[in-house]
């Protein structure tokens, strides 16, 4: 899959929001966060049902 310009503003507006966006890997897809974000982050946690406690790699 190859990215367009108009998706990548897509998803950067969405992150520029607090929103998460997913990320294609070689394996697997990842969630994508504003790391600078705290409700964000929150966000990840709470969508992949993991505990604050449980570091994200």
């Amino acid at each position: 899959m190859t990215a367009t310009t108009t998706d990548i503003e897509r998803a950067a507006g969405l992150l520029r929001a607090g929103g998460l966006v997913g990320l294609p890997t070689e394996t697997v897809y990842g969630l994508g966060a504003n790391a600078e974000d705290p409700a964000a982050v929150t966000k990840i946690f709470q969508v992949k049902g993991r505990p604050p406690s449980h570091p994200l790699i």
